[in-house]
């Protein structure tokens, strides 16, 4: 699950990098909203975790989310800031907030925040995803019925899961799943996708001649 983090404190920054790579969130780091914006923008996460008191002022966060809806942008956005006044929670729902975490914070209740906004963002009631062939993806544990995944193993069936039916290049996956890692070739995603080949199912992740990986099978 690919995640903005939008927050000028370096240190918890640094240290939600860390949690969230953990966790199995594969995290980018904008440290003001100009950033936020020009990735944000992009439209190829999951969920955004926005500050609202950023470099470019102290509602500057309200603002990018804002610019963000306003520019067409549907990614989940969980507002996690020290100003946790009702009347800061309500303006910054009201300009395009899906949530609001206050400042000083559980880390179990952020990441919990996280997966409940991309179920709902995707039309989810469960945290319980059945592939074809009957494997059952567990989006909370981050676990596959019976079967032992890596957690980057994990990560790309998850991408494939959450995009049933789209298509993806090698080069998007390398983008989304290893945040544009230069070490990464593409010869290391098929190393992945036949891994998962091997530990669930041949016809699972289907190969699209010439354009890439998708998620198949019935």
């Amino acid at each position: 699950m690919r995640v903005l983090l939008i927050e000028d404190d370096q240190e918890l920054a640094a240290l939600l990098l860390e949690g969230l790579t953990k966790d199995g969130f594969v995290t980018e780091h904008a440290p003001n909203a100009a950033e936020g914006f020009a990735l944000g923008s992009l439209d190829t996460y999951a969920a955004i975790v926005l500050d609202v008191m950023l470099p470019e002022g102290i509602e500057a966060g309200f603002l990018l989310a804002q610019r963000l809806r306003q520019a067409g942008l549907h990614t989940p956005i969980l507002f996690l800031t020290a100003r946790g006044d009702i009347n800061s929670k309500l303006r910054g729902l009201e300009l395009g907030g899906d949530d609001y975490l206050a400042k000083p914070f559980d880390f179990r209740e952020l990441r919990a925040r996280l997966r409940s906004l991309v179920r709902r963002s995707a039309g989810r009631s469960s945290n319980v995803l059945v592939l074809p062939f009957g494997f059952q993806m567990d989006l909370a544990a981050q676990q596959v019925q019976d079967v032992h995944l890596t957690s980057r193993e994990y990560a790309l069936l998850e991408y494939f899961a959450l995009n049933a039916g789209r298509i993806f290049s090698r080069e998007d996956l390398i983008e989304r799943i290893w945040s544009n890692d230069s070490s990464v070739t593409t010869k290391i995603v098929d190393v992945y996708v036949s891994s998962l080949r091997r530990k669930l199912h041949l016809d699972l992740i289907e190969t699209v001649r010439g354009r890439g990986y998708r998620l198949g099978g019935s």
